[in-house]
Formats: C-alpha cells, structure tokens, sequence
C-alpha cells in the first residue's frame, strides 16, 4: 500500500472532471490538484514554453510527493506529451491519450473529436487515434464557445446559450457519419447533457474520465494503491486566484466548492 497522493493539473478549472472521476474510481485515494490559472490559456504558446510550463508543473506535484500523475490539460497533452510521460516519480499518463485510445476501441471507425482550437491544430487526436485504428475516419474540429460557457454554468440542455453553441458544434459534423464524439477539452463532458439531447444516438467520449480510468489502472498495475479503508481526501492548488477558482469549481464537482481545501502555488 502508498499513501502517497495522485496529482492531477491543467491550466484552470476543465481538470476537475477528471478529479471528479478519480473520486468515485479511488475513494481511498487522495489526491492533489494543480489549476495553474496565473499562466491560464496554454492555447496560443509555442512548444518550448508549454515543455518547460508542464515541467514546472510537475516539478510543483513532485514536491508535494505525488506517487502518480495525470495531465488533465489537453493542450499540455497534445503538444508535450514527452514531458509528462518522462515524470520520475511514477506512472503518469494524459486524457490527449487515453481519449483516443477509448475512442479507437469503442467506435465502428467514424469518429469526431471536438476540442479547443489549440489542441484541434496539433493533430494529436488524428495521429492517435489512427495509429491504433488504422482506416479509422476522424475528423478534428476546434471551438472557442464552449469552455466560457461552461465556466459560466451554462450547462443545461435547457440553457438557450448552451444549446444553441452544441448546435453549431455538431454541424461541423453534420453529414460525415460519424457515431463517436470525443469530447477532447475537459471542461466539455459537463456539456455532455445537451450534445445528448440534440444527438441522442452518438456516443460521447468524456476525456476527464478517461485519463481517470487511465491512471487508476497505472496505479493498480504498479501496485500503489492506497489503503482501501482509507477516506480520501482532495488538496487543490491554485497560482492565480484562489477565490476565482472556488467559484469556477462549484460548477465541476458534485455537492460545490464549499468546505474545499484549496491553497496559493508557487510554480517554479
């Protein structure tokens, strides 16, 4: 057993949903989150600034003694992935990754992905995927609506706003066929409700839950677990805002923001 934390980081609050995710895989668990919210949007850097922005990131987990790692940031984990797989201290994985490998098995070859505009010009999703399903049709597509909306809690399929921007997400597209949709930023799964309703027959990929899943069987495998009688708790560290972020993350986890143990990073 090791009772050493997972951490868990991104560049603001889209991570949560993977945090969400762990806390119901591994309730033993406990886990630390970083937003780095003070150098917030990613999108828009060129690769040696998001290396050496996820090494310092990683370089903060470490001194908090994480035994794993999961890059719950999409541009991090389309533009560097070397980086976080080079983390020293244990397993380590991103939802870049683990969404497209979901989404290679589980669909009949036609896939979408939807991301935000800076992971959708990596081509990472597309090299992935079709690099585990040869043949596979995948069509990427990038929107800047979306992760505003969310971090305004516009989220529900009745929320005209939310609904009209999933309406022009899904036809982009409209007439290729596909019955897979990636929803390859974070912060997209708490959309999941409305894409469902406008397109109920087409399979959602949650990108949070899959990185989860993806590092709660890293750490089985490596034989980390923690002790299964243990109640997990959760530390969130913050290198903008504290006060912003506990607003923003009452809308990711169930049950708010109150009582949350959130603190200042310093990131190196």
């Amino acid at each position: 057993m090791d009772a050493r934390p997972i951490g868990i980081f991104d560049s603001g609050a889209g991570g949560l949903t993977a945090v969400r995710s762990l806390r119901a895989l591994l309730p033993a668990e406990d886990l630390v989150f970083l937003a780095d919210t003070a150098r917030v949007p990613y999108g828009g850097r060129n690769r040696a600034e998001l290396r050496e922005i996820a090494a310092s990131d990683l370089r903060f987990l470490a001194s908090r003694g994480v035994k794993a790692v999961l890059a719950a940031c999409g541009t991090v984990s389309s533009n560097c992935p070397e980086v976080v797989s080079g983390f020293a201290g244990g397993p380590s994985c991103g939802v870049v990754a683990e969404a497209a490998r979901l989404a290679a098995r589980v669909s009949s070859g036609r896939i979408g992905v939807l991301a935000t505009e800076a992971t959708a010009r990596t081509g990472a999703f597309e090299r992935e995927i079709l690099r585990l399903r040869p043949g596979a049709e995948v069509t990427v597509r990038g929107t800047a609506e979306l992760v505003p909306l969310v971090e305004a809690g516009r989220t529900g399929p009745d929320d005209p706003e939310a609904a009209a921007a999933v309406g022009r997400a899904l036809a982009m597209f409209e007439g290729l066929g596909i019955d897979t949709l990636v929803l390859g930023c974070t912060h997209f799964p708490l959309l999941a409700g409305v894409f469902s309703a406008q397109a109920p027959g087409l399979r959602l990929i949650d990108s949070g839950r899959a990185g989860a899943e993806a590092i709660a069987r890293l750490v089985s495998r490596a034989g980390i677990a923690n002790d299964p009688a243990h109640a997990g708790r959760a530390e969130f560290f913050v290198s903008g805002g504290a006060e912003a972020f506990r607003r923003t993350a009452g809308i990711f986890l169930p049950g708010g923001a109150e009582g949350l143990s959130i603190f200042n990073a310093e990131i190196t």
